[in-house]
């Protein structure tokens, strides 16, 4: 969320809210859970779910922790290195490079991360679980699997050859 007075310079998307009643002798007490990406359109980005008894607050805890938790993702162009799958819990997504001009193919949360992080062309499918959680934290840690030809080369002290 923006500051008073002053323009925030990320982009900030909210993935889901989920409201959780308990109950209790004198009723239900409901709490709701916020699921936010925040990224700054330049390959750094964070996500984060964060809970609270009232929706706005569980709203600007998550873009809080999120700013917070924000990784430097690489970008080759407006797209990734090279593919990637990344895995949480029962989520998997598959991440592809594509060439410019092909716009952004994902679905749900994957979009609002990838969108957030300034990826413009990209393929992605979501396998298993479609839940909205755990594919925002898969396509992150796919994500920051990600490393250049460059890192890679330096890494492992050879001499790399770039492909395409």
């Amino acid at each position: 969320m923006a500051q008073t007075g002053q323009q925030s310079k990320f982009i900030e998307k909210l993935i889901s809210i989920n409201r959780v009643a308990k109950v209790h002798k004198g009723g239900k007490r409901l709490s709701f859970g916020a699921l936010t990406v925040i990224g700054d359109g330049q390959g750094r980005v964070g996500v984060a779910l964060e809970k609270a008894n009232e929706a706005a607050d569980a709203i600007r805890k998550s873009f809080l922790k999120a700013q917070r938790a924000m990784v430097a993702i690489p970008l080759k162009g407006g797209t990734i290195p090279h593919d990637v799958l990344g895995e949480f819990d029962a989520s998997k997504v598959l991440l592809k490079p594509a060439s410019p001009g092909t716009g952004l193919i994902a679905g749900g949360a994957v979009r609002a991360v990838c969108e957030a992080a300034g990826i413009r062309d990209i393929l992605t499918k979501s396998l298993g679980s479609t839940n909205a959680v755990n594919l925002a934290k898969a396509t992150l840690k796919g994500l920051m699997t990600l490393q250049t030809y460059e890192a890679f080369q330096q890494r492992r002290k050879l001499i790399v050859e770039e492909i395409g």
